[in-house]
C-alpha cells in the first residue's frame, strides 16, 4: 500500500511540473487570431492555410524609441500582441531605449524570466529576491555584457552615464505581462484603501494622497 501511495505522490508531481510549462505544440504554427470569440488561455489559433509571411515578422525594432518622458525610457515590445506568429511559441523580445539617467522603474513579468543584452552605453541592473531576505543583486553593465532577471522577481534597470543606452530583452513567453510596483500600488483602480497604504509603508495619509496623486 504505501508503495502505491509513493508511485501517485510521484505521478502527481510529475503532472503537476509538465503542465507548469507551455506544452509542446501539436501542429507547426498557431497564428494568433485575436478577433475569435473563444475563450482559451492565450489567443485562438487562426486557421493555418490563412497565415502569410506578415503574421511572423516585424518591422522596425532598429528606430529608436522615444525617452521623452518622466522616466526617459521607451520600451519596443515584440510580443504576440505585435508578431501574431509567437503566439504558444514562448518567446519574445523587447527594445529598450534609455536617455540619460533614464530609468526602467521597479517591475515584475509574471510570465516570464527575461535575459537582457546591452547594445549601446551602460546600465545599472537589478533584481530583488523573495521574502524574507529581499536581497538586492545588482550589477553594472557594459556594452556587449549580458543579465538575467528570474521569473516574477521584481527588477529594473536605469542609465547611470551621461549619453544614451539601449538594451535588448527575450523574455521566456509570448505574453510576459508586465506589473510596474508604483504603478500596482498607487495607481490601481480603484485605489487601494487609504488605511492599508499607511500601515503597509508606515508613512501618514498625506503622504500616500502624494504619491496617489503621481499615477
Amino acid at each position: 500500500m504505501a508503495s502505491h501511495i509513493m508511485i501517485l505522490s510521484l505521478l502527481a508531481i510529475t503532472c503537476s511540473l509538465a503542465i507548469g510549462f507551455e506544452p509542446s505544440p501539436l501542429q507547426d504554427f498557431c497564428v494568433a487570431d485575436p478577433a475569435s470569440s473563444a475563450r482559451v488561455n492565450g489567443l485562438a489559433c487562426m486557421d493555418s492555410k490563412l497565415a502569410q509571411a506578415g503574421h511572423f515578422s516585424f518591422a522596425g525594432l532598429h528606430v529608436p524609441g522615444n525617452t521623452s518622458n518622466p522616466l526617459g525610457s521607451r520600451v519596443t515590445p515584440v510580443t504576440v500582441g505585435q508578431l501574431p506568429g509567437l503566439n504558444t511559441l514562448g518567446i519574445s523580445i523587447a527594445r529598450i531605449d534609455y536617455a540619460p539617467q533614464g530609468v526602467i522603474p521597479p517591475h515584475t513579468h509574471p510570465r516570464a524570466s527575461e535575459i537582457l543584452t546591452v547594445l549601446e552605453g551602460s546600465l545599472q541592473v537589478g533584481f530583488v529576491t523573495s521574502n524574507p531576505d529581499n536581497r538586492l543583486i545588482t550589477k553594472d553593465l557594459r556594452k556587449g555584457d549580458v543579465f538575467v532577471f528570474p521569473v516574477g522577481l521584481p527588477h529594473f534597470q536605469w542609465n547611470m552615464a551621461g549619453g544614451k543606452a539601449v538594451s535588448l530583452s527575450a523574455l521566456s513567453s509570448q505574453n510576459p505581462g508586465v506589473n510596474t510596483i508604483a504603478n500596482a500600488v498607487f495607481g490601481s483602480n480603484p485605489a487601494i484603501a487609504d488605511d492599508v497604504l499607511t500601515k503597509a509603508f508606515q508613512v501618514d495619509k498625506t503622504t500616500i494622497d502624494h504619491l496617489q496623486a503621481q499615477f
